[in-house]
């Protein structure tokens, strides 16, 4: 398990996470909310796109199975 740090938000925003999760269930706290957001939107960054070969490959595979 990785070291954890604190991190301070506000009181509403807490509340609003934590009727989230009442709600929608799927997390066990607020932190683990957190960290699964705060993960997501740091490794959607890393990806890259597809290069203008590999687009065109993925679009002409498509084409060959009917989709497009």
């Amino acid at each position: 398990m990785s070291e954890k740090v604190k991190v301070e938000i506000s009181k509403e925003l807490y509340e609003k996470a934590k009727k989230f999760i009442e709600e929608q269930g799927g997390f066990n706290n607020v932190e683990e909310l957190i960290e699964f957001l705060l993960k997501e939107i740091l490794e959607e960054e890393e990806e890259t796109p597809l290069s203008e070969e590999d687009e065109e490959k993925v679009k002409e595979r498509l084409r060959s199975l009917g989709y497009i």
